[in-house]
């Protein structure tokens, strides 16, 4: 048990520090994610090539998975994608053994990437620090507990003062906000990296137009939704405001994929019939594509994209 913490420092010991959440937890056992499916990766292998292109088909074109988890993006783009595209997992957990031996394991980005970086619900897992309105009208921090009790802690000044103004003000007792200064200083610090191509986030979000009054701090254990108790035992995610990142494309992931091609048509009825096996193959892949576009769900998640040098 651990004494009151700001939330900023509970994410960063419970997800990140010695036997933390993500060095010891596969997310796929905890949580779905739209990088788990073979359309979502079909999807990225055919953005990939068009980076790939515009680029003039580089000799060093390289593929990185920041928050890789299982590895399951880049052990099918390592089957979709040409021998010459580098592919280069990021992950605090030890390699997994049926990886393909194409896949590259680092715990860091590389300084310099020519080509793709997808960072697939990271920022929603940036440790960030939360602010309440008390009673009397003051923002202070939130501080929370290792059982998950929480008080008010100091007020926000400085620098997360003037975020809060600028992103996401808040004013009436007990309205609640993320702030999110550090997730845009690791997008600024991964997308420094990119030497040319593009980098993509890929996340849940909010704009400033309908922020959530109560924020979205919350966790996720053995596929179900849980308090954000910061017990190294679950994953702890606030939401995005992906407005107050900077980046060149802002569109939902439904736009995104239907942009690349994904289909989420069912197929004809008489298939059924005269081509049974094949019938259920496309159902299934119209269902994992329905999901993966659904306006109330992964299809709302956001697509930040940045491009650097592209044709």
């Amino acid at each position: 048990m651990t004494g009151f913490e700001r939330w900023g420092a509970a994410m960063a010991r419970t997800l990140y520090g010695p036997g933390g959440f993500y060095r010891r937890e596969l997310p796929g056992r905890h949580f779905a994610t739209s990088a788990q499916t073979p359309a979502f990766a079909e999807a990225i292998a055919t953005l990939a090539d068009q980076v790939d292109a515009r680029l003039g088909r580089p000799a060093g074109f390289t593929v990185v998975d920041v928050g890789a988890g299982g590895g399951e993006l880049l052990e099918r783009l390592a089957g979709l994608l040409d021998e010459r595209v580098r592919l280069v997992a990021v992950e605090l957990r030890p390699r997994p053994p049926y990886l393909p031996g194409r896949v590259e394991w680092r715990v860091e980005p590389p300084e310099e990437i020519e080509g793709l970086l997808i960072a697939c619900e990271l920022l929603d897992n940036a440790p960030c620090d939360v602010a309440v309105v008390d009673g009397r009208g003051r923002v202070r921090y939130e501080e929370v507990d290792g059982s998950g009790e929480t008080r008010l802690g100091e007020p926000v000044t400085g620098a997360d003062a003037a975020w809060l103004a600028e992103w996401w003000p808040i004013f009436t007792e007990g309205e609640r906000a993320e702030i999110g200064a550090p997730r845009e200083a690791l997008w600024r610090d991964l997308t420094a990296r990119l030497t040319r191509g593009t980098a993509l986030a890929i996340d849940y979000g909010h704009l400033k137009t309908n922020r959530p009054e109560a924020g979205t701090m919350t966790g996720f254990k053995d596929g179900r939704e849980t308090p954000p108790i910061p017990d190294a035992t679950r994953d702890i995610t606030a939401h995005v405001a992906v407005d107050a990142i900077a980046c060149d494309r802002l569109e939902t992931q439904r736009e995104a994929l239907l942009n690349l091609g994904l289909d989420a048509d069912l197929p004809p009825l008489p298939m059924a019939f005269h081509d049974p096996v094949g019938y259920a193959e496309a159902l299934a892949r119209a269902g994992t594509a329905a999901r993966l576009t659904d306006p109330q769900g992964l299809g709302a998640h956001w697509w930040l994209r940045t491009d650097r040098d592209l044709r």
